[in-house]
């Protein structure tokens, strides 16, 4: 009978791959770029600045679950809120957009109603907490 002769298995030094690896993940954060998300640009004002407003100065938008759209207690759409915008605007000066939704309104809705204040140049725009 022929008997084979085994090699002995050579090792593979695996002392510096830490190191390796290491060196790898420093190279890769310096040189990698990280984007930051803007937001929604918006003012806020300081806690406990709280003023009275006139009511005919306030110009209701509730937004519901479905996208649809009540402005001061009658139906529209999203896009029809940048031109009613522009013309309370031209109206008074002073107005102030509240806008009101529901909890199950979609986050999309709630930005483009914002959008459309922006487009119209709205400044005075007031978030305003579900009760519900």
């Amino acid at each position: 009978m022929i008997v084979k002769e085994r090699r002995p298995m050579q090792e593979i030094n695996s002392s510096s791959m830490a190191d390796i690896a290491f060196l790898l993940l420093v190279f890769f954060l310096v040189t990698t770029t990280i984007s930051l998300d803007k937001g929604i640009s918006l003012i806020l004002p300081a806690d406990g600045n709280e003023l009275e407003v006139n009511k005919s100065n306030i110009v209701n938008i509730l937004v519901n679950d479905q996208g649809k759209v009540l402005i001061d207690d009658s139906p529209g759409r999203i896009k029809d809120i940048k031109s009613i915008a522009l013309k309370r605007i031209k109206q008074n000066s002073n107005v102030i957009f509240s806008v009101l939704t529901t909890k199950r309104t979609k986050y999309k809705h709630y930005i483009q109603v914002l959008d459309q204040l922006k487009q119209a140049k709205a400044t005075k725009i007031s978030i305003a907490n579900p009760d519900f």
